[in-house]
């Protein structure tokens, strides 16, 4: 892969707001995915933000052969004996919605069982607005033990040094 040229506003007071990721090798999946993971009392602050906009959570699983769209933003048709379309983006829901759901503590509750039964399966938890019926908001609640595409956000990055001087602390590269 090619570098990335070198970017500059010359006002930078942070050589990491500056950089080009890599887009390859980079597997993200929602919101905070890009983080650490998520402690029980992260997870459940993030479920109370859920709960106070009145958004249904409903935890999903997959494994990590079928959690990813495949391509770069292109999906990749699995074909299998599942009936119907399937594209990597839409994973096995663990139980049903939590709706009345009240109390972060019952979500962590579940994601604790699903994370008992599925170890080696991506978890996250996903809030729907059951008057849009849309999701409007998802995050990564659980990485298998045996996932290597978490990178630091310096080996994210696509060029050694995005303005110059020190772009994030080493690395280069992808990340993935």
């Amino acid at each position: 892969l090619n570098k990335a040229p070198v970017v500059s506003t010359g006002k930078a007071a942070n050589t990491n707001s500056m950089m080009v990721w890599q887009p390859h090798g980079n597997k993200f999946f929602e919101t905070f995915s890009f983080l650490p993971p998520l402690s029980d009392q992260e997870i459940a602050r993030q479920v109370q933000y859920l709960l106070n906009n009145g958004w249904t959570p409903c935890i999903e699983f997959e494994s990590a052969e079928k959690a990813y769209c495949d391509s770069h933003g292109w999906t990749g048709i699995d074909y299998n004996v599942n009936a119907g379309y399937y594209d990597n983006r839409y994973w096995v829901m663990w139980k049903l919605p939590m709706y009345g759901c009240t109390n972060p503590e019952e979500v962590l509750q579940e994601v604790r069982a699903c994370t008992r039964a599925f170890p080696e399966c991506f978890i996250r938890v996903a809030g729907f607005d059951n008057i849009k019926q849309v999701q409007c908001s998802s995050f990564l609640a659980h990485r298998p033990t045996n996932d290597r595409t978490f990178a630091a956000v310096n080996a994210r990055q696509a060029g050694d040094s995005q303005m110059g001087g020190g772009g994030g602390g080493g690395g280069g590269g992808g990340g993935g």
